[in-house]
This record gives C-alpha cells, structure tokens and sequence, in this order.
C-alpha cells in the first residue's frame, strides 16, 4: 500500500497537494463543503465509505493521480482480503470535476502485472479510451502513463482496467468519475451521494477473492463493504437527495428504498430532461449502467437495499439441502464432535436459532461473516450484504453526515403485538 511519502515521489507527482495521501478520512471531509468550480455551483459527491481524489492545477488543467495496487480491504468487521485498488483502497477514490474542464489523470502502476484505465461512459479521443493493445500500450509493473482529455458532458460515470479484465475488476479495481453540469441544474439537490455495486468470491478460510467465479458470489457489497458496515444515508427532512449508483458486479440489482417514490433522474448520458423523470420505488440497474435516484428525504430509519434476497445476505452457501421442516433433534451435538461451533438450522426457518447466539447472528468458518448481521433498536435486523439504512431526522445540520442513531418514532406510531398464541408455529401442514 502506497505511504504518503512514496506518493509524493511518484513520477509527475511531486506538486501534488499533500491532501491526496492523507487518506480516505481527511479527503472525505472536502465532499462536506459547498464547491465553485468556474461558473459552476455544485454540491459535492459523498462517496459511501470512500473519498474524492484531490488535484493539482497545472497550466489550467486539473491533474490527478492514481495508483494501481494491492490493498488489504476489510468487508466488515470479521472479514479481510488481500485485493487490488487504487490509492489504498477499493474501490479507489472518487474523481470529481466540472463539464468544460481539461483533466489530466496520471495512472502508475504497483501492480504484479500490467493494466490499463477505461473511462466508462466518458466521450474521449480514442487513444486515452483506455483498452490495452486496441487503443494503447499495456501500463506495465513500475510505469506512469498520462491520460489527458477535455470534459465534453455530463452525469455519472465510472473507471475500471480494461486489461486481464476478468481478474482485474473481480479482486477490486474500480471507481466513480463525476462530472458536474458547467451551467449548474434547474433543480439543485442538498446532498449527493455515489457508491457501486460489486460482488465477490472470498471462499471460507481464504484471504484472497477468487476471479474465476461467474455465479456463486459469497459477498455482495456497495462500495466493497457489507451491511452493517455500510455508511448510512444522511439527511435532514425535506432536503433534495441524489444517489448515484453504478455496477460493476456481474449481476443486475433491483435497487429498492423504503419511505418514499423517488424519481429516476440521470445515467451515465447525464441528468435526463425533467419530462422522462419517473417515479419508482424499485429500479433495476443491469451491469456496467448508472442510475440516478432523487427523492425529498421523509424523517425515519429507511430500509435501502437491492431486492434479491440472497444479495442481502453474507457468507453465501449454495447447493445446501433444503432443511425446511426436517426434525433435526439431537444433530448440533453429534455434528459438532467433527465440527466445533456447528448449528443446525433450517426446520422452522433460517431465523430458529439467531436469538441463541451472539447478536443472533450464528458464526461461520475462519474469515467468515454471518449470513444475517446488525442490531437495530428493536432487535436483530437479519440483513447483510448489499443493505443500508437512510436516516433523515429534523435537526441535522446542513452538510453533517453524522450517524443520528436510530429514530424515535412518535408515540403510537410503532407497530406493536396485541395478541399472543405461541402454538400457532406448530400448526404447519402436513403431507398426507
């Protein structure tokens, strides 16, 4: 992983401001403030569980740099990897400008071997398109090559390797590219937030993502962390918010969020003109497209997430014997003789055993997660994956992205048990 020294010292790197090296933390913090870029107002990105790439001014052309590398990437708590980024992390850090700006981006590469960097969606000559041999040289281990084009447009875009592709984007190397309108939006937002989706195969007791996996994903993640280790969505009531999503997993998503309609607004050709807006609770981003949501923010914990029930979920088993109401009296011990720590589960449901267990979740094999994370106010949430929560109350500052805590309903306002007959679980059909 870079240090911020070997970062200065980078070929055509020296001038940069130390900002860039300090990290995902302090760089977060300038997405926090309103911007000016020319004549453009905008409100910047804030990137889920990530940061915005800092530049340097050069001669009227904004250069950035990124580092193709190896990180050590953290899921959620519990869960590791060795993968590769950019700049220490995965996905790398977010690169925001203007439409009408010159951007130079300089791509180093500490990687075992060669890569190169597609600006997906972005209109561009065609030898900084970024496909190596097809439109330029392999970046090969130790080199810096320079991409540099004017921005002609704008909306959400992404970056990843378009080289040893399949390897490349399964271990993590990938990031977002926005681009604000030069004359600013007929209708500004409060708060604009980015995050991609992703999968992974990290098999149990293995500390490295396996690329040759097409299918039987085990993590499913935005911005490679898992629930509950997904930053919330921060917002006070009646604020405008924008959320950004692109896919780079290689399965499409249902993004689906609680509370409200929100509105379909922008892909990567841009923010769409207001009269193709509409309104949905549900929207299937297919693989490698963007979407952008608006919607004004109601006061409540809002459940956010992709609709597959098994992409909300960690530690994906597949091929596992349907236990559904299978009598398994007796089997935790005799298993557990060969394997320490086992639970059967699965007669009355997945859920039997969670309130028996730490948190409620059950445990896995080493460098595992629970299928079924989080603790919510009222209990175990029985989420993972690709699962976040909005929070919008009425006293957040403009521009605060603390977490609140959890909601406190109105009084009345909660549903609640008003009657109780534990025999009614038992009473399932039976096969004649």
């Amino acid at each position: 992983m870079t240090s911020r020294r070997e970062f200065l010292s980078l070929s055509g790197a020296g001038a940069l401001v130390a900002a860039v090296s300090s990290g995902p933390a302090q760089a977060q913090s300038d997405n926090e403030r309103p911007t000016r870029s020319g004549d453009a107002a905008f409100t910047p990105v804030r990137t889920l569980n990530g940061w915005t790439l800092p530049y340097d001014m050069k001669n009227g052309v904004k250069e950035f740099h990124l580092v193709a590398e190896p990180v050590e990437h953290e899921f959620a708590p519990g869960s590791r990897a060795v993968c590769w980024g950019y700049n220490g992390s995965t996905p790398g850090p977010t690169i925001e400008a203007v439409e009408g700006d010159r951007v130079r981006i300089l791509v180093t590469n500490r990687l075992p071997e060669h890569t190169t960097v597609h600006w997906h969606g972005i209109k561009l000559p065609s030898g900084m398109d970024g496909v190596g041999g097809l439109s330029q040289p392999q970046i090969a281990p130790g080199e810096t090559f320079a991409y540099e084009f004017t921005l002609n447009q704008h909306g959400t875009h992404m970056y990843h390797p378009h080289a040893d592709e399949m390897v490349q984007m399964a271990v993590g190397m990938m990031g977002m590219f926005i681009i604000h309108p030069k004359e600013g939006e007929a209708v500004t937002v409060d708060r604009d937030y980015c995050f991609l989706l992703h999968n992974w195969a990290l098999h149990p007791g293995s500390y490295r993502p396996d690329p040759s996996i097409m299918q039987d994903f085990d993590l499913w993640t935005w911005n490679s962390k898992v629930f509950p280790a997904i930053e919330p969505l921060v917002a006070r009531a009646g604020e405008r918010v924008r959320v950004r999503i692109g896919n780079l997993s290689m399965w499409n998503h249902p993004i689906h969020l609680h509370g409200v309609q929100y509105e379909v607004t922008g892909s990567d050709g841009g923010r769409w003109p207001r009269s193709l807006w509409r309104r949905e609770t549900t929207e299937i981003i297919g693989v490698g497209q963007m979407r952008d949501i608006e919607f004004t923010a109601v006061p409540g914990d809002w459940a956010f997430h992709c609709h597959m029930a098994h992409h909300t979920m960690n530690a994906m088993g597949h091929g596992l014997p349907n236990a559904l109401g299978v009598d398994q009296s007796g089997l935790d011990a005799r298993v557990r003789a060969l394997v320490p720590g086992y639970m059967a589960m699965g007669q009355r449901g997945m859920a039997e055993h969670q309130d028996h267990v730490d948190m409620g979740h059950m445990p896995g094999p080493e460098n595992t997660l629970p299928m079924m994370t989080g603790a919510g106010p009222h209990g175990n949430i029985e989420m993972g994956g690709m699962f976040s929560v909005v929070k919008v109350r009425d006293d957040v500052a403009r521009g605060d992205f603390t977490d609140p805590g959890w909601y406190q309903a109105p009084a009345g306002a909660t549903a609640a048990r008003v009657s109780s007959d534990p025999t009614l679980g038992d009473r399932a059909p039976r096969r004649s």
